[in-house]
């Protein structure tokens, strides 16, 4: 996992093919998709500017939140552990409510609360909070970045639209790595 959270994000697709090699860990299993999901994590809060109204104390922490059942175990604590965004040490909270959405950068929806994922989002609809998951319908329902399996490579898709109604950046490196990049959720791909 140390050498994960190393790599840049635009070296990740070539060290995920490690994940799917003949003999390596495959994105399939449990702990190897959520290996190289946390990897994820890390690198997309490199790739995306926050407003300033984001981190309300300029010397706090940088939260990635997981709400609900934590499917990464220690995988995104050892992907995050000792590292800093921009002066803010990055730090994981565990909840299974959301009380304050806007104290997290970062928000994982876990599957576990796809039940409640619309309501989820439309708390957080506003505020400057990356929502990331990895179900079917994430950014139709508002999400921001939605992860996805392609065989045994784990992919990302974007909802640009509601990363700007978050006032959030994402960075064209990042779209460029995005498997689809959906503008209007409503609209069709090539409409």
């Amino acid at each position: 996992m140390a050498i994960l959270k190393r790599w840049p994000l635009l070296a990740l697709p070539a060290v995920l093919l490690a994940f799917s090699g003949a003999g390596g860990a495959r994105a399939e299993t449990s702990a190897g998709e959520y290996d190289v999901k946390a990897a994820f994590l890390y690198n997309f809060a490199k790739f995306v500017d926050w407003p300033q109204a984001a981190f309300p104390d300029p010397n706090g922490s940088f939260k990635i939140c997981v709400l609900g059942k934590d499917p990464f175990g220690g995988s995104l604590q050892a992907a995050v552990g000792g590292e800093e965004i921009a002066g803010h040490k990055l730090i994981v909270v565990r909840t299974e409510s959301l009380s304050k959405p806007a104290g997290c950068q970062i928000l994982f929806i876990s599957r576990s609360e796809r039940e409640q994922t619309a309501q989820v989002l439309a708390a957080v609809r506003d505020a400057p909070v990356l929502t990331v998951g990895d179900a079917p319908g994430f950014l139709e329902q508002g999400g921001i970045i939605n992860f996805l399996l392609e065989g045994t490579k784990v992919r990302f898709e974007i909802n640009n639209e509601a990363a700007g109604r978050a006032r959030i950046t994402i960075s064209s490196k990042l779209l460029q790595l995005a498997r689809r990049v959906v503008p209007n959720p409503g609209a069709r791909p090539g409409a």
